[in-house]
């Protein structure tokens, strides 16, 4: 059997039982260990594969005709088995696994009944961003794409009896949907102008001419607007941090390997298409780069500790973005990696420090550093690889990104990702010396988390300390995936590069430390006299305030005002209609009485009738 179908299988199995056998689902942890048994399954199979397409192993494609057509290409269902595929459908598995673990202990406290529908959205979950990964053509791409955005709607809104939560999930699930509007017109105009939806195929049109123009253009900007629904790009960005009102481990699983990566993964996955519509690359960029910042800036002022990583996702993906844009996909794909294992390392630490002071307020929290050990340890692993100091993966792939936007001719981009690289700095150094370290303690008596909780800790930090080592590996995944000719070539940053991005991070940790650790200067009078700005950012720059005016005034004014008509014009005139054929049933019934001597004279009436009529003539 195939490596990619038995990659689906594993989790695809553990939802089926768990969906279709009621008191499995109710059984709690045996209904999770079942779900982790399918992801195990599904990472030793992904890393497998990917094994051997490191190892030289060429590209391959597993298909079945999904829909014959008689006059036009048949449309096959297929798994891709290469580079890019591969290795993102092991890292899915790996991240999607520790979550798994770490939920045991974090969500102990659910009922039995309960644990087991968690489980069976992480598996629906993950098997939906599996099969996304390995889909080698578009529409197959959307039917994962869809239900991806379906397993983020039911695990954001898991605690749906809590109103925040319920609003959360709609805000997400209709975002994005939003969005995903545009991907299924950019399927249709690919189809129309291609006569194809496979990949390969493709990328081989555009690049000898039969697959160019403007059809070409809206198709590749249908499906960048699709992406920026999912990879919250700005404006579609206002759902990510919302969704953190769902668990923390749904939060780092959305955040580092599924949901938001998703986006970021078709752009790298059509890249070989941007080389031929310049203006969507330089689109993709330009948000990319007004996302990174944004973000960051909103991140700034944060108090949630959930909610400051969740715009540090934001902007990150921004930062990927822009890669993507300017030319350099190796780039972006290269962070999309490294920031999966620092950005869940974050929140699964975050998440033992909510766990240990019942808190999510930052300032709320601190000197828990002695207490927890591990956790402290881990969230500042994290917290350096997402600054990029030197030697963390961050510091590595977070160069390759400044170098890639500087090589493809941005410096103005530049520039302006460099000052956003200092903000992270500062902002995730602000949440380190305030939650952890911090001059008030936390309250209660915390400690260590449980062992299924730091496990994963420990593994992610590793990964965190030591992941740079896979930009010797991205070359040769994109050695072996289709269309390499576009995106093959990686950039490697000049020296200035790394010194200034270092330089970046080292002054944002150092005003952090020296205002929230060492009160060299006073936060709160720096707030004060920034009180306009600080409350603009607090506001996220009003994007949310001007989303839901529209939603209200636009949305549900056009939805009240096509009520109106479709109660008082189309149902109108059905009522207008009813009422009339009732009123002539009426006078036509009093003809009719039911006698039959009635009936007799009628007839003999109109014998008499005809008689005469008959004789006229």
């Amino acid at each position: 059997m195939p490596l990619p179908l038995l990659t689906l299988l594993g989790p695809l199995a553990a939802f089926a039982a768990l969906a279709l056998v009621p008191p499995l689902r109710r059984s709690g942890r045996p209904a999770a260990f079942l779900s982790i048994a399918g992801i195990a399954a599904a990472l030793l199979a992904s890393s497998a594969d990917a094994a051997r397409i490191l190892g030289g192993g060429a590209p391959q494609t597993f298909e079945i005709v999904w829909a014959p057509l008689v006059h036009l290409p048949s449309i096959h269902f297929g798994l891709l088995s290469d580079g890019l595929s591969t290795s993102m459908a092991a890292l899915v598995a790996l991240i999607a696994l520790l979550v798994q673990i770490y939920s045991l202990a974090y969500m102990k406290d659910e009922s039995a009944a309960s644990l087991g529908r968690y489980y069976a959205y992480h598996a629906l979950f993950s098997f939906s961003m599996l099969g996304l990964v390995l889909a080698h053509n578009l529409l197959q791409t959307y039917v994962f794409w869809e239900l991806v955005g379906l397993g983020s709607y039911l695990l954001i809104g898991f605690w749906f009896e809590r109103p925040a939560a319920a609003r959360a999930a709609q805000k997400a699930f209709w975002t994005t949907r939003l969005a995903d509007v545009g991907f299924a017109l950019g399927v249709v105009i690919v189809w129309g102008a291609a006569g194809t939806f496979t990949f390969n195929d493709l990328f081989e049109r555009a690049g000898n001419g039969a697959f160019a123009g403007t059809a070409l253009t809206l198709g590749v900007l249908g499906l960048y607007i699709g992406a920026m629904g999912k990879s919250a790009q700005a404006p579609f960005h206002i759902w990510l941090p919302d969704a953190m009102e769902g668990p923390t481990p749904v939060s780092a699983l959305i955040h580092a390997a599924t949901m938001v990566a998703a986006g970021v993964f078709l752009m790298v996955r059509i890249a070989p298409l941007l080389v031929h519509t310049p203006q969507v690359a330089e689109a993709v960029f330009a948000i990319g780069v007004l996302t990174a910042f944004l973000a960051a800036t909103m991140a700034l002022v944060g108090r949630d500790i959930k909610r400051i990583l969740a715009f540090s996702t934001v902007s990150q993906l921004g930062f990927m973005m822009a890669a993507v844009g300017a030319g350099g996909a190796a780039a972006g794909y290269f962070h999309l990696l490294t920031h999966a294992f620092f950005k869940a390392l974050l929140f699964l630490a975050a998440g033992s420090l909510i766990h240990a002071a019942h808190s999510n307020d930052i300032f709320k929290m601190g000197r828990l550093a002695r207490a927890m050990p591990v956790t402290a340890t881990a969230f500042a692993v994290g917290a350096l690889a997402l600054a990029g100091v030197a030697p963390t993966a961050g510091f590595f792939s977070k160069d390759e990104i400044l170098a890639a936007v500087l090589a493809g001719g941005h410096p103005v981009g530049f520039a302006i990702l460099l000052v956003t690289a200092g903000l992270t700095a500062f902002y995730i150094g602000r949440a380190f010396f305030v939650a952890v370290m911090g001059g008030r303690s936390a309250e209660g008596h915390p400690h260590e988390s449980p062992a299924a909780m730091t496990g994963p800790l420990i593994v992610l930090s590793v990964l965190a300390a030591a992941g740079g080592a896979l930009a010797g590996i991205v070359p040769v995944i994109f050695a072996h995936t289709i269309g390499p000719a576009a995106v093959a070539e990686g950039d490697h940053a000049p020296l200035f590069v790394p010194l200034l991005a270092t330089g970046a991070a080292l002054t944002g940790l150092l005003a952090a430390w020296a205002g929230y650790q060492r009160r060299a200067f006073d936060p709160a009078a720096v707030r004060a006299a920034w009180s306009p700005v600080v409350k603009m950012l607090e506001r996220r720059w009003y994007v949310d305030d001007v989303a839901e005016w529209i939603y209200r005034a636009g949305y549900l004014g056009l939805s009240n005002a096509i009520g109106w008509l479709d109660r008082y014009v189309v149902d109108g005139f059905v009522n207008a209609a009813t009422w009339a054929t009732w009123l002539l049933a009426g006078r036509l019934r009093a003809l009719q009485g039911g006698r039959v001597q009635d009936a007799l004279y009628a007839v003999a009436a109109g014998v008499v009738v005809l008689l005469w009529l008959a004789w006229a003539r």
